[in-house]
């Protein structure tokens, strides 16, 4: 990999911890992945929650008009056979009330955006733990108050705030784990940060199979948040760079020399390393800062912005709307399912070598072809059995789960560093645009059955071909100045 030519100052925080990844960090990035399972559970319920289901009008008041929305049905019968409960079934979401079911899973993510950027915000004011602990008692508060819901209303509001609770844990917990890693393994730490995703999306097809009522469905995977405010107790999940920067140095030194005792590592100039790194950063604080208008006041760093986000746009778009789509298609919802999702664990593990052999570009070009190949071709192949037709969506959130892990990395290495936070941060935003937008895409297929792989494919094509609008990374410095990101990417190798 080509080094940046100018000396690099030593991490303080790494230093004294010894390794990039020593068993103190270790222990608490596994512990924060365990908080990452919600995030599967909250995001994709809705495949079970509002489930497909035959219904017809109650005491046949309905005739035999074949369509049930053009039957002036007074009350509505429901197929109980795999499900005893739904949401749908619950509060009559059908025909000119189905939209309430499509905000249901948009509120969700509306919540997740605001989460994200709130308790950010707030993270960065008053702290990673804190921050973290209130949106782990939020989530297990409003998770299980959904499943309590007398009112469509309440079902709704609980749902949006179950969704902040979720974008907080995400924020919160990830800053912290990538500022206890080192730079060498931070790509590796931030592409298995989403394997907790997969693996609780996994698991949804099992509460389901075995909890048929949604309220009982809810509550099952809601109250394992218990677990993540009783660890938080037992193992002190703090950012000792955080505490560092904000000039917290008593409790730093605490937190780094349990850290460095954990990892076998000498503790005795701790303080004194720690209040000289506090004095080099204060006296270079006077380097330049970037803004938002920066990313799109320059014509090739704007372009690199856009693609991005596009890219992102569609990665949410696509992951989320499938995982609902394939409840839809012939087969076992539960079955069907939980290979899905499953898929989405080697997928994101391919994600390490692809990228770090072929490039972040190549694998981000690959990986959104296979979902747009496969979404189109299910699109347009009503003659395929069943079995292929499944095949084929899976193929799409496959391909989905490899694009999620590589624009995270991608996107992180794409902004220079004056605005790093702030261009992915944009991406992030645009991305929950797209996971709104899916639910509703989805629903199209009550119209007709080939519409939302038709969509989701041709968007996943489209972020293929944009995925040329963007430099390699892979090998190369980090920018640093605006002046970096606007010229990143025309230059040579060897410039």
């Amino acid at each position: 990999m080509q080094k940046d030519d100018k000396p690099q100052r030593p991490d303080p925080v790494i230093a004294i911890l010894g390794s990039d990844l020593g068993r103190w960090q270790l222990m608490v990035c596994l512990w924060i992945f365990l908080s990452k399972f919600p995030t599967g559970w909250v995001q994709i319920s809705m495949t079970f929650l509002s489930a497909a289901v035959k219904v017809t009008c109650k005491d046949g008041s309905g005739g035999n008009v074949t369509d049930i929305c053009e039957a002036n049905c007074k009350e509505y019968e429901y197929d109980r056979s795999t499900f005893e409960q739904t949401v749908i079934m619950e509060w009559d979401l059908v025909c000119d009330r189905e939209w309430l079911d499509k905000l249901g899973q948009t509120l969700v993510m509306l919540g997740i955006m605001l989460g994200n950027m709130i308790m950010g915000l707030l993270a960065d004011k008053w702290g990673r733990r804190p921050m973290f602990v209130f949106s782990c008692v939020l989530q297990l508060i409003a998770g299980c108050l959904v499943s309590a819901s007398p009112w469509l209303w309440f079902f709704l509001l609980m749902r949006f705030l179950d969704g902040y609770a979720t974008g907080g844990t995400m924020s919160t917990g990830f800053t912290i784990i990538m500022e206890i890693v080192g730079k060498s393994k931070r790509e590796l730490m931030a592409v298995l940060y989403q394997i907790p995703f997969n693996l609780g999306h996994a698991t949804l097809p099992v509460f389901s199979y075995f909890l048929r009522h949604w309220r009982w469905y809810h509550f099952g995977f809601s109250s394992f948040s218990v677990l993540y405010i009783v660890y938080f107790w037992v193992l002190q999940v703090k950012s000792p760079r955080w505490l560092v920067t904000t000039g917290r140095i008593d409790r730093a030194v605490v937190l780094l020399e349990k850290g460095a005792k954990f990892n076998n590592q000498p503790t005795d100039k701790i303080r004194q390393d720690l209040e000289a790194a506090q004095k080099i950063t204060q006296a270079s604080s006077t380097s330049q800062k970037g803004n938002l208008g920066d990313l799109f006041k320059h014509a090739y760093l704007c372009q690199k912005t856009i693609a991005m986000a596009f890219n992102w746009l569609v990665v949410c778009m696509v992951y989320y709307g499938i995982s609902k789509y394939i409840s839809a298609l012939t087969g076992n919802i539960f079955i069907n399912n939980f290979i899905a999702a499953m898929l989405g664990v080697p997928g994101t593990c391919l994600c390490v070598p692809a990228t770090k052999y072929m490039g972040r570009r190549i694998t981000l070009f690959i990986s959104n072809l296979t979902s747009g190949v496969s979404l189109t071709l299910l699109a347009f192949g009503s003659g395929f059995s069943g079995p292929i037709q499944v095949s084929l969506a899976t193929i799409g959130l496959f391909g989905a789960s490899v694009t999620f892990s590589n624009v995270y990395l991608y996107a992180g290495e794409l902004f220079p560093t004056v605005v790093r936070p702030t261009g992915v941060g944009v991406c992030s935003f645009v991305g929950r645009v797209g996971s709104m937008l899916a639910p509703w895409i989805e629903g199209l297929k009550t119209k007709h059955i080939w519409m939302p792989p038709a969509i989701f494919g041709g968007f996943a094509l489209a972020a293929a071909a944009s995925v040329f609008l963007m430099p390699e990374t892979r090998g190369y410095p980090l920018p640093e100045t605006i002046e970096d990101g606007n010229t990143f990417g025309r230059k040579s190798r060897q410039e």
